[in-house]
């Protein structure tokens, strides 16, 4: 590991975003830090524990913030940090809305928000609603950002870089890390941050 680089809160790691972009993010995760804190990352394959949606949100910024500079020495990647960060912080902005607590304490995904376009649509009105405006780019890396599923082609490109770039942070969360961090001490330093800013 990068003996320079540590794992930091969310709020740190926002102020490598641009703005109008930061003030959005900022403004989204205080008023549903709470809820944020709460929810978990899924329903039982990654970060699947009380406030897991916050951990795995953190821990996917930490890790664009870490792999950004070294894919970018190995070769010019043609977006930006802040572009990344953006489309992370909201590629699963439905979740703390998309499940009901069952009578079987079990977590179940709302009707409505069953299938991956539904979900998507969700996210783009979350985000609407917070007067947030897109660049194509970006609404790319938020829609694939868990890969292409159905939209694959093999005659065209669905992915953009940037959705790439996302992926990557993604899947190195939810299916590497998807039970860090752990309750014992974590091998990231400072993995397990909550309200520091």
């Amino acid at each position: 590991m990068n003996p320079r680089w540590k794992y930091s809160p969310i709020e740190k790691v926002l102020n490598n975003v641009e703005e109008p972009y930061r003030s959005s993010c900022l403004k989204i995760l205080s008023e549903n830090r709470k809820l944020f804190q709460t929810v978990q990352g899924s329903a039982n394959n990654h970060q699947a524990w009380p406030g897991g949606y916050f951990d795995h949100l953190q821990e996917v910024l930490n890790i664009a913030v870490a792999l950004y500079p070294f894919l970018d020495d190995f070769r010019l990647l043609h977006f930006t940090l802040s572009e990344a960060l953006v489309a992370l912080f909201f590629h699963d902005i439905e979740k703390p809305w998309k499940y009901d607590l069952g009578e079987d304490d079990q977590l179940h995904i709302k009707p409505e928000l069953v299938s991956k376009e539904a979900q998507h649509a969700y996210k783009m009105q979350k985000i609407k609603e917070y007067g947030v405006e897109l660049t194509p780019e970006i609404e790319n890396a938020i829609k694939y950002a868990e890969g292409e599923l159905s939209d694959y082609s093999f005659r065209r490109r669905v992915m953009s870089p940037l959705a790439a770039f996302c992926h990557m942070c993604d899947v190195c969360s939810a299916r590497i890390w998807f039970d860090c961090p752990p309750e014992s001490p974590n091998p990231w330093t400072g993995g397990r941050i909550r309200d520091a800013s």
